[in-house]
């Protein structure tokens, strides 16, 4: 991991400071900032996400969706953990967590923004950061790239039919314009610039020359995602300062649903013999989050000062602890996971069709 990503939560804190300092001492500014809108798009927001999304996007080689049925069933798992499961648990922990236990503890009028800005969070799987999850716990890595591919493609005609009936289900008015418009600037549009980027540098420079850019880009990515925090909490810092306990009320139902839907993936890809090379970025990819997508969504769809946008930036928070606990998680339980009746089947057929 590089020094950026290796301390994420730290600079995200130091955001949150940073933050709440200048919007207490410049309103004006942040004000200024809020109102650079066109048809609910603010306008130096998506400059900013499309300088976090598109190099995510560049990593991504569509050409893997030819090589999905090399680890079906690994692909199954996941794809069932990222589209049938971890967007409706997210939704029921958060109807229970902060409609419910939580609600007296809360903002009574930000209650839905909340629930909303989770259901935004876990509506779409990580593109980026599953790279170095997956590296660090010793992935395959055409299957990650394989898996991405796919999560991305679905991505572009699931997000918004998916959020829009969890936000319905929740009572939460759904602005499909403007969910719709989101997908299209968040999502197809970088996706498309993305893969023209890619394309050319490929042609010109080679697997080397994209490195290159992939390593210049990055810290470029970085600083757009810590730019906009800072907006964020520019605008939420009131707020936060009143109630000091929203961020840690706001984690827990996302701590729990990171850890019960990478435990089911990983659970289900042992049930189905799948390797533990497999299984581990499978776990990894079926629990993380795209957030910067979630963030980008919130701040479209409910605005700056809105919960929805602070409880996507909390999943930012705690994305990199947590994730790198879920990679020592699996890597620690190879053993346990390998002796399963079901992986030692699966090997020896492997072994034999070799």
């Amino acid at each position: 991991m590089s020094f950026f990503e290796r301390y994420l939560t730290l600079w995200v804190a130091l955001c949150i400071v940073v933050g709440i300092a200048l919007g207490h001492f410049f309103p004006g500014v942040f004000h200024g900032i809020g109102t650079a809108e066109v048809a609910h798009v603010n306008l130096p927001v998506a400059i900013l996400i499309w300088l976090m999304i598109i190099p995510m996007l560049i990593k991504v080689d569509f050409a893997a969706l030819g090589r999905v049925r090399e680890h079906w069933r690994g692909i199954g798992v996941t794809l069932f953990i990222n589209w049938a499961v971890k967007p409706f648990s997210m939704a029921a922990l958060g109807w229970l967590f902060i409609g419910y236990l939580f609600k007296p503890y809360l903002p009574a009028d930000q209650i839905n923004s909340y629930i909303a800005g989770l259901i935004l969070l876990a509506a779409a799987p990580c593109t980026a950061m599953v790279f170095v999850w997956s590296n660090l716990s010793d992935g395959e890595p055409d299957f990650t790239l394989t898996q991405v591919a796919l999560n991305d493609s679905i991505m572009v005609f699931a997000f918004a039919p998916i959020v829009g009936l969890l936000l319905g289900i929740s009572a939460i008015t759904v602005p499909w314009e403007t969910l719709l418009i989101s997908v299209g600037l968040y999502i197809v549009v970088p996706v498309i610039l993305a893969q023209i980027v890619r394309t050319m540098s490929l042609s010109r420079d080679g697997p080397a020359g994209l490195k290159k850019l992939l390593a210049r880009l990055q810290p470029v990515s970085l600083i757009a995602l810590l730019s906009t925090l800072v907006l964020l909490f520019g605008f939420q810092g009131e707020q936060i300062i009143a109630q000091p306990l929203i961020i840690a009320l706001l984690a827990v139902p996302i701590l729990i649903q990171v850890y019960f839907n990478s435990g089911l993936a990983y659970l289900l890809n042992r049930v189905t013999g799948e390797a533990h090379c497999v299984a581990a970025p499978s776990a990894l990819i079926g629990a993380s989050n795209f957030f910067e997508l979630a963030v980008a969504a919130a701040i479209s769809l409910f605005g700056f000062s809105s919960g929805a946008a602070l409880a996507t930036v909390v999943g930012v928070l705690i994305e990199v602890p947590v994730m790198l606990s879920v990679v020592k998680i699996v890597n620690a339980s190879k053993g346990w996971y390998e002796s399963g009746a079901a992986v030692q089947r699966s090997g020896k057929v492997f072994t034999r069709v070799r």
